[in-house]
């Protein structure tokens, strides 16, 4: 059983400072070279309606500690459920007992880049607490959704979801930070499945892999209009049981904001985590082809490209006052006009490249482990054109919009993607619907290869619930920001 102080139970933005200040107080005397804890208190709210029933609802709540430990430059880590004094303190000692193990066998030592000590609170904006709105109301608006999508007799399966998490967290440090934050984020989406014969079609709204995410409360999901976008989505896989799949061979390819979104993580944001070029992430997620010698030196893209990664873009779900170690919230220049500039870094990785300090991308999915290097939102800048403008002199191409599936080697570098649809481009104008489309190429030599990008007004931020990263795995919620992107030169082909 987990027992809770009566005031959390009651007061859910109460949060135990006291409890943490005096168990800091007790780690500085027991002589650690730098400790940190953080406390957390995680809510979260799944709902699924499929063809007319409601699925079971997913209420998931849990709180604790995570204590990090670092003594002769290793670190120990131990988390417990529990802040009764006596369990706080053995925590503390297997933290302790872990760190001491490890320093008498490793052969490198940790050190970690300066950051000063804050006294701070964040606070995201929301307007409607999502686990304020009755059940009975979330359940209707899904379950309205989802019918307005099914009817047609090729229509096999429709899903409506809703996401929703808050989280309550304070963070101190040896250092003497102490820090509250308090975040909220929703999120809702539509999927429907089609078949006629052999041939199965999806469509989703507004993106897939529940990527509609936002720090933002229920007023998010009003804003989505799953009901408005409901008919879209029938249309158009409907029209993907007619079409043809695109033509094989080398093509100018626009991709839009939601497939943008799979592409920047998959071939820009996990190839800057410094942790894996470091090869620390080899056994389980890969390395890189982003190594050190070619920080500043290596053209990773065309000049239209700038892409940063900004834990400050308002909305975001990678956005934050602080991370997870006290590094302030900060944005950060991956690629610069084309150029690779800069990393994904926490300050231990940040000190062992002698970067001045850590870029604030050390998170954690919940209390109970170390905080890891993660995306936080890795964005393309918008640039100056409009989607006409880019569209105008293509001859023949597509436009191609939300990913179906992806794969890329463990270095970042050879990917396919498969996109739900696509439109062919015939001299500037946007015609048929094409099904099954795929494209491929190396990453750097993609990026090379944009001659466009759309302006600031068809920018948009997505949130992608479930990045996977570590060992054991933790499931993280990153953002990516993007407009229309245009590729002139791309290997398309048929996905089957």
């Amino acid at each position: 059983m987990i027992f809770f102080p009566l005031y959390l139970m009651m007061n859910p933005e109460r949060l135990p400072k006291s409890v943490v200040c005096r168990l800091m107080k007790d780690l500085k005397r027991r002589g650690v070279d730098y400790a940190d804890v953080r406390f957390e208190r995680l809510l979260r709210e799944s709902l699924v309606v499929e063809n007319g029933q409601v699925k079971p609802v997913s209420l998931f709540e849990t709180a604790g500690v995570g204590i990090r430990v670092l003594i002769r430059g290793s670190w120990g880590f131990a988390s417990t459920p529990h802040l009764l004094p006596s369990f706080l303190k053995r925590a503390a000692t297997q933290a302790i007992d872990l760190a001491k193990g490890c320093a008498s066998i490793n052969k490198k030592t940790i050190q970690l880049a300066p950051t000063p000590p804050a006294k701070a609170t964040f606070r995201s904006p929301w307007q409607i607490d999502p686990f304020e709105v009755p059940l009975s109301k979330k359940l209707d608006y899904l379950l309205w959704a989802e019918s307005t999508v099914r009817g047609p007799k090729p229509i096999k399966r429709v899903t409506a979801h809703m996401d929703f998490t808050k989280s309550a967290k304070f963070f101190a440090s040896t250092e003497g930070s102490e820090i509250e934050q308090h975040i909220v984020e929703s999120g809702a989406g539509l999927e429907v499945v089609a078949q006629q014969g052999n041939d199965v079609q999806a469509r989703s709204y507004p993106n897939s892999h529940h990527g509609a995410m936002a720090q933002a409360g229920f007023e998010y999901v009003k804003q989505l209009d799953l009901v408005g976008g409901a008919s879209r989505i029938q249309r158009e896989v409907l029209q993907l049981l007619r079409a043809k799949p695109p033509k094989a061979g080398q093509t100018t390819l626009i991709l839009d904001p939601t497939q943008m979104v799979m592409q920047l993580h998959e071939s820009c944001g996990h190839p800057a985590e410094l942790d894996r070029v470091l090869g620390q992430e080899l056994s389980y997620a890969g390395g890189s082809f982003l190594t050190p010698e070619r920080l500043g030196t290596f053209r990773y893209g065309s000049k239209q490209i700038t892409i940063v990664a900004d834990s400050t873009v308002p909305g975001g779900v990678g956005t934050f006052g602080y991370d997870d170690e006290g590094v302030l919230a900060q944005r950060v220049e991956l690629v610069h006009e084309g150029m690779f500039t800069g990393y994904l870094s926490s300050r231990e990785s940040a000190a062992r490249l002698g970067l001045r300090g850590s870029s604030g991308a050390m998170r954690a999915e919940q209390w109970d482990v170390p905080p890891l290097v993660r995306m936080t939102n890795v964005n393309l800048e918008p640039g100056e054109a409009t989607l006409e403008e880019l569209m105008q002199d293509v001859k023949h191409g597509y436009l191609l919009s939300t990913n179906k599936s992806w794969s890329i080697d463990d270095r970042r570098l050879n990917f396919q993607f498969t996109t739900e649809i696509g439109w062919e481009i015939v001299n500037g104008t946007c015609g048929a619907v094409v099904n099954n489309p795929l494209y491929t190429g190396i990453t750097h030599q993609f990026w090379q290869r944009c001659t466009g990008v759309t302006n600031r007004d068809t920018w948009r931020l997505w949130g992608v619930p479930n990045c996977a990263k570590g060992e054991p795995v933790q499931l993280m919620h990153v953002g990516h920001g993007a407009p229309y992107a245009r590729f002139d030169g791309v290997t398309v082909a048929p996905a089957r």
